[in-house]
């Protein structure tokens, strides 16, 4: 018989220490770290962040209004204090690792995106086909050569 390989699933535990981001409420787009979990569908939160607007306070949070994160503040003991908290807070260095995630990264750049005007999409609209017309031509030079020049018989291109 051949070897069974078995794999772990890569779940996301509801666990203390885990770094959540809130989706909605007050708090939306704010990140805070379990400190103690209730009971089945709510958790005790403080999110000690270095920038004060985006702190959250110590409070009881639904698990239905939160996204648990890869982030983990580790051996983080139960109903632990906000003065702890944040010292492994800023051990952990939770900001800087969630601000180098891709996660973070694409959340910012659809809030850049939401706040562009009509005229600014199309400019992005514009220098998006610029860059893939650039691509394609560096990639099939012969092709797009022969399409837009064609040969003489034929006329040429007459996408122009």
């Amino acid at each position: 018989m051949g070897d069974a390989e078995v794999k772990t699933s890569s779940w996301r535990y509801v666990e203390l220490g885990r770094v959540v981001l809130f989706t909605g409420g007050p708090f939306a787009r704010r990140l805070a770290t379990i400190v103690e979990i209730i009971d089945h569908k709510r958790i005790l939160v403080d999110g000690p962040s270095s920038d004060k607007e985006l702190r959250v306070p110590r409070h009881a949070a639904a698990l239905s209004n939160i996204v648990l994160t890869p982030i983990v503040i580790p051996n983080l003991p139960r109903a632990t204090r906000s003065g702890v908290i944040k010292k492994l807070w800023e051990k952990a260095e939770v900001d800087k690792k969630w601000s180098d995630s891709t996660w973070a990264k694409k959340r910012a750049q659809n809030e850049r995106r939401r706040q562009l005007s009509d005229f600014d999409r199309f400019k992005v609209m514009r220098l998006k086909n610029q860059v893939g017309l650039t691509s394609s031509f560096w990639l099939y030079p012969q092709q797009i050569l022969v399409h837009h020049l064609g040969s003489a018989s034929l006329g040429g291109c007459k996408c122009a």
